[in-house]
């Protein structure tokens, strides 16, 4: 044989050897993770060929599996009162895949999960169809429905988080406007359409908005702020005058910041004071005597800088929230009241609501309370955990009896409960450049407690962008503390 020919035997000889190598690099290495992509029509063939498991509220099920004429797509998803919890299931689509816990507990749902590898082989040789398992949720539902109607009945784009302090199980997790999962939960061209014009509305239904969006925090910030200064010897007196005057000299500006309530309450108040009538010059003096060192060594104590994560959603449950790097000394000053370039999703404002309700213990927030298998056995079941001691309890019990004088003698007052010690803190963010022109967002946090050791913390957030609105209507709580208040009641029982 000639040089060239037994080079180009050679060459074919090598090509022959990266295919067979990569025919077993497929078959062996890859193979798990091939079966599993979204993009494998097999999967999803074998995702809809029998009923999937549910997921369960309250004892109930909110989702189902009707039989449909396909062949290929045997079953498909129904959801019962599916906008109101789009939010937590998110969908299982014939098309469009899965998202939030369909798509994380999917194998249980579906029935695939390896856990089940034994009962499978006995149904098949019983001749029964496979089966999924159920996610059983923390969700309270008269709480989820509440908070829903509430954020509704306004017509606004929002989103409300309540937890438990003590566990840190989810009990609402609402985002207006909202989508059905079931309108698109088929392979037709009309479902797909359907959320196309989901995706193109206005309103952004499918955002998540509790979660996966964050906004300025606003004024509800100022209960951070302030178990900053106690934690760190910057006030050691609440009922103390401080020696911030009102407007207050942003550091390194000609600018000078008032308060809704007037110069004559604000001026040299007290820090329990401030907090009652959300005086900004008190928290912004405070924060600047911190400097940004501490504020953010506090400020990721409770959970600000991380991703909250948590197995139910694919290990991410809530983005981070921004107490942002290098600040300037103005800068710093504006984080004390919320603003500037301080991020927040509505679920870290209810983690620091519900730690200082607990005392200063941050607990990890999660949704999902336990796996069951087809025959009701428990695959899983999560149990509370501690992320942080976010703050001392002594300070905790100070910013306590602050919130608790607010809801009894000041701005949030529309959330107090007979029967049950509620605290609170009202919130607006301003928005874009000119804040004379632009509504702001409107906050709420709030936490009730009850003497039989019951207790949760709710975050309210409202954006009226949709609304019909004045600047005057979003502050002073007018209207998340009636949601907050709705929702505190529906899961204390009064």
């Amino acid at each position: 044989m000639n040089r060239p020919l037994r080079h180009i035997a050679i060459f074919c000889g090598l090509l022959v050897l990266a295919l067979l190598l990569r025919a077993n690099w497929l078959q062996h290495v890859d193979r798990q993770e091939l079966a599993q992509n979204e993009h494998n029509a097999r999967v999803r063939f074998e995702r809809f060929s029998t009923p999937r498991g549910d997921i369960i509220v309250g004892g109930k099920a909110i989702t189902g599996s009707k039989e449909t004429d396909s062949r290929d797509y045997a079953f498909r998803r129904t959801n019962k009162d599916g906008a109101m919890y789009a939010p937590v299931t998110g969908y299982a689509s014939q098309a469009r895949g899965t998202s939030l816990l369909e798509r994380t507990y999917d194998s249980v749902l579906s029935g695939q999960d390896d856990r089940f590898a034994f009962r499978h082989a006995k149904d098949v040789l019983t001749g029964q169809p496979r089966r999924g398992g159920d996610v059983i949720t923390t969700i309270d539902a008269k709480a989820q429905k509440a908070g829903y109607k509430g954020l509704t009945d306004l017509g606004a784009r929002g989103a409300v988080v309540a937890l438990d302090p003590s566990t840190g199980k989810v009990l609402a997790l609402v985002s207006t406007p909202s989508y059905d999962p079931e309108v698109f939960a088929g392979i037709s061209f009309k479902e797909s359409d359907r959320f196309t014009a989901l995706e193109k509305k206005k309103g952004k239904p499918l955002a998540n908005r509790p979660l996966r969006e964050t906004y300025p925090p606003g004024s509800t910030f100022k209960i951070l702020t302030a178990a900053a200064a106690l934690e760190h010897g910057v006030v050691t007196d609440v009922d103390a005058k401080t020696d911030a005057v009102s407007p207050y000299p942003l550091p390194l500006s000609t600018n000078k910041i008032g308060s809704e309530a007037g110069d004559a309450v604000c001026n040299k108040a007290s820090m329990k004071t401030a907090m009652q009538f959300s005086c900004n010059n008190v928290f912004l003096d405070a924060a600047s005597e911190l400097g940004e060192d501490r504020m953010r060594e506090t400020a990721e104590k409770f959970g600000f800088n991380e991703d909250v994560y948590a197995e139910e959603f694919g290990d991410l449950l809530a983005t981070k929230s921004l107490y942002p790097p290098k600040l300037d000394k103005p800068g710093t000053a504006l984080t004390g009241m919320g603003q500037g370039s301080l991020t927040s999703t509505p679920m870290q404002m209810a983690m620091v609501t519900a730690a200082l309700a607990n005392d200063g213990k941050l607990m990890q927030p999660y949704i999902v309370d336990e796996l069951r298998g087809p025959d009701l056995s428990t695959l899983e079941k999560n149990e509370p955990m501690e992320m942080s001691q976010a703050v001392s309890s002594e300070t905790a019990k100070k910013v306590q009896e602050m919130m608790e004088h607010t809801a009894k003698e000041g701005s949030a007052q529309r959330a107090l409960i007979d029967g049950v010690t509620v605290g609170g803190k009202t919130g607006t963010a301003q928005r874009g450049v000119n804040v004379q022109d632009e509504v702001p967002y409107g906050w709420f946090v709030s936490y009730g407690k009850k003497d039989d050791g019951r207790s949760v913390a709710v975050a309210v957030f409202i954006d009226p962008t949709d609304m019909d609105i004045s600047r005057s209507d979003i502050s002073g709580g007018r209207l998340g503390a009636p949601i907050a208040k709705s929702v505190m009641q529906a899961v204390l029982g009064d």
